[in-house]
C-alpha cells in the first residue's frame, strides 16, 4: 500500500521540484471517500487535471507527458473512485465517474481548470465539460471519441484479445493495444512501458479484475448511449490520437474535432491509441501551446 498523507509544507514554498518520480501520493477526503492523488509543476495559474484510461492508476502515466507539461503549468493526478489508491466501489457509468472528478475537483477548492482527458478520461471530460461548463476553461480529448459513436462497445472484445496475447507473450496488453505491431510501434512500446517503471517508490497498488470488468461495462454502456449534443461544448478543445488507433478508431477522433465548434485536430503518424505518448516530444508542446493560448 503506498504511504498516502497530506504534507504540511508545501514542497513548492519550499523549492523543491516535484516530478514524476518524486511527487508525494497525498489523500484529499470527498464525502466520505478518500481520493489518491498527486500534483506536479508550479502552483500557479489554471490546474490540468488528468482523466485516465481504462485499468489505469496514478503510475500509468507517461513520465515524459506529466513531466514535460509539469514544466510550465500546475499539473494534478487522481486515481477514479475504486482504482489504485482510492476507496470505494467503481461507477458502473462514466456519468458518475464524471460526478467523481468534479467533487474531486471541487473539493480541493478549484472553481476553474482545464482537462486531459485519455480515453476513458476523454469520455470523462466530455461529461464534465458539457454538465459543468463553467468549471472548464480548455479540454484536450486523447485516444477518445463520442458517446455513442458505434465500435466503442466493441471494446470488451478487443481488450480480450490483447489479454490473451499479452499472456502468451508475457508483456504488458498495452503492447498490443497502445502501439502498431511494426518496428517502430514495437520500440515505441518497450521505451513506454520502461518509462512507467522510473517510479520506484511510493507507488499505488494495480487495479483489481473487478474493477477492470465494471469499467468495461461502462465503456460499452456509452457506446452503445445516446450521443451527446457536442456543439454545446464552447470551450477550446484540442483532439489528438494516432492514425491506426485499434481500440477508438482514429476517425472517431476526427469525429469529435468535426462536432465541437471550438476544436483543433492533431493525428500523430504510424501510431496507435498511445500516439501521444509514443509522439510525445509533439504532443506536450502542443498541450503547452494550447494551454496558453489567448
Amino acid at each position: 500500500m503506498p504511504t498516502t498523507k497530506t504534507l504540511d509544507t508545501d514542497p513548492q514554498a519550499t523549492g523543491a521540484t516535484m516530478t514524476s518520480r518524486t511527487a508525494p501520493t497525498r489523500t484529499i477526503n470527498v464525502g466520505g471517500t478518500p481520493f489518491a492523488y498527486r500534483e506536479f509543476g508550479p502552483r500557479t495559474g489554471v490546474p490540468l487535471v488528468l482523466l485516465h484510461h481504462y485499468t489505469a492508476v496514478l503510475d500509468d502515466w507517461d513520465p515524459r507527458v506529466i513531466d514535460g507539461i509539469a514544466a510550465k503549468r500546475h499539473v494534478i493526478a487522481f486515481d477514479n473512485r475504486g482504482v489504485g489508491g482510492t476507496g470505494g466501489s467503481v461507477p458502473h457509468t462514466i456519468d458518475e465517474m464524471a460526478a467523481d472528478a468534479v467533487a474531486f475537483i471541487r473539493a480541493l477548492g478549484y472553481e476553474q481548470v482545464d482537462l486531459l482527458g485519455f480515453s476513458l478520461g476523454g469520455g470523462i471530460a466530455q461529461v464534465i465539460a458539457l454538465d459543468h461548463p463553467k468549471l472548464v476553461r480548455r479540454a484536450i480529448l486523447a485516444g477518445t471519441g463520442p458517446r455513442g459513436g458505434g465500435g466503442i462497445e466493441k471494446m470488451p472484445l478487443i481488450a480480450a484479445k490483447a489479454y490473451t496475447k499479452a499472456a502468451l507473450t508475457r508483456r504488458d496488453p498495452r503492447h498490443f493495444l497502445f502501439f502498431n505491431r511494426n518496428p517502430n510501434g514495437k520500440r515505441a512500446a518497450t521505451e513506454y512501458m520502461a518509462r512507467l517503471k522510473e517510479r520506484t517508490e511510493d507507488r499505488v497498488k494495480g487495479i483489481s479484475m473487478q474493477a477492470r470488468i465494471i469499467q468495461l461495462k461502462a465503456i460499452r454502456e456509452a457506446g452503445l448511449g445516446t450521443p451527446h449534443d457536442l456543439s454545446k461544448i464552447t470551450q477550446p478543445v484540442f483532439v489528438a490520437n494516432g492514425d491506426n488507433d485499434v481500440m477508438v478508431a482514429s476517425s472517431y477522433s476526427e469525429e469529435l474535432a468535426r462536432r465541437i465548434p471550438n476544436a483543433k485536430l492533431a493525428i500523430y503518424p504510424d501510431s496507435g491509441h498511445g500516439g501521444v505518448f509514443q509522439h510525445h516530444d509533439k504532443f506536450v508542446p502542443a498541450v503547452l501551446e494550447f494551454l496558453e493560448a489567448a
